[in-house]
């Protein structure tokens, strides 16, 4: 929910931002509004969040995320019930999609408060109008739904162009990714008259954009604007975990194609009375899925090269003392653009060779461990 305070204390709010589509916890996708929100809901949700800077003297942009249950439980509102869970005081990323349904800009805004300026609108004259979308563009390669960070020079970037349509970017053709920050490569946003209209719009958009030189995300921005389950706004923040498939590669036109099962996918786990799904990473599917159809003495042998940790979390990989390794198990973890991705093996074989140590920089496409087949 997007707040603004000024010194004399008014504090207005303008609006939520949908941000369920995450992986790893990141944000893919927003927009605004929030297409399975009521108003009740909308204005109590707005409500509580003026109620921060207010109590706080808080002057300034902030941003105030809730998470929201939706269901017949009883809450603030019929449509069902949220929780405060912080504030973030400053304008997010995902700041455009506000600005394009309001029609203010909001950078302007954020630096006359600063000046000690009176906010230049007031809760009443807010006017929303029509839904935009936000696609974050990364530079991952989204195959197999893995998002490995993907660093590298942009040869071409054009962005796409037309009513309704923005682009804000932080690279051009010739400009270098590299390793060690955020990924965002841009901001691709529209605005249409409806929901449909946005996602259509949007589509066409990502079909339009060309950008080479390195894997992005913008195939599974495809794939999720297509997925029935986004059309009809039945997403959560584990859906992209737990319900989109994505293929090990990306055809020639850039699109992935969609499948709504998500078998293996996920894990239900009982907290109390209550159960939640628990999403489960591809290699780990795959790591439980060969360990149960292994033979006893495979999993005995199995089981000497599993308690290895990344950074003293479990993480199944392979240990220096065991040179065992099944098809699917993890056997190092490469840290790059803010995440950690465990690379899984391809094979059940023999570890004869690690090239890559601790700390070590390395490049797309290096040979990391090799692996010899299983009875070679």
């Amino acid at each position: 929910m997007q707040v603004f305070a000024d010194s004399s204390g008014t504090c207005v709010w303008l609006g939520e931002r949908e941000c369920s589509i995450q992986r790893r916890h990141q944000k893919l996708i927003e927009e605004a509004p929030a297409p399975a929100l009521g108003d009740d809901v909308r204005r109590a949700m707005g409500e509580a969040a003026v109620r921060i800077p207010d109590v706080a003297g808080y002057v300034g942009a902030g941003t105030v995320e809730f998470p929201y249950e939706s269901g017949d439980t009883p809450g603030p509102g019929k449509d069902g019930r949220f929780w405060f869970l912080e504030m973030n005081t400053r304008l997010q990323v995902e700041h455009p999609v506000t600005e394009m349904v309001t029609g203010l800009d909001l950078v302007a805004e954020q630096i006359r408060v600063a000046a000690g300026a009176p906010l230049s609108f007031t809760q009443d004259g807010i006017r929303r109008r029509g839904p935009a979308i936000e696609c974050r563009i990364n530079a991952e390669d989204p195959a197999g739904g893995r998002f490995v960070p993907s660093p590298g020079t942009v040869r071409a970037l054009v962005p796409p162009e037309g009513p309704g349509v923005r682009w804000d970017g932080g690279y051009e053709a010739g400009d270098a990714v590299p390793p060690f920050y955020d990924n965002l490569i841009g901001k691709l946003v529209v605005w249409a008259a409806d929901r449909p209209a946005a996602i259509a719009r949007m589509a066409a958009a990502l079909a339009e954009m060309r950008l080479e030189g390195l894997p992005t995300t913008i195939p599974a921005h495809r794939a999720i604007l297509a997925h029935p389950d986004f059309v009809a706004a039945r997403h959560s923040t584990a859906w992209v975990e737990q319900r989109l498939s994505l293929p090990d590669a990306v055809a020639g036109d850039g699109a992935a194609v969609p499948d709504g099962t998500g078998a293996g996918r996920s894990q239900e786990v009982r907290v109390g009375r209550r159960w939640y799904s628990i999403p489960l990473p591809a290699w780990r599917a795959a790591l439980r899925r060969a360990a149960s159809t292994a033979r006893p003495s495979e999993r005995n042998r199995d089981r000497a090269s599993w308690p290895a940790r990344c950074r003293g979390r479990w993480c199944g990989c392979w240990s220096p003392s065991a040179r065992w390794s099944r098809r699917g198990q993890g056997v190092c973890a490469v840290e790059a653009m803010k995440m950690e991705t465990v690379l899984p093996s391809g094979i059940t074989g023999t570890v004869s060779e690690v090239r890559a140590g601790p700390g070590q920089a390395v490049r797309a496409g290096e040979a990391l461990v090799v692996i010899e087949p299983a009875g070679t």
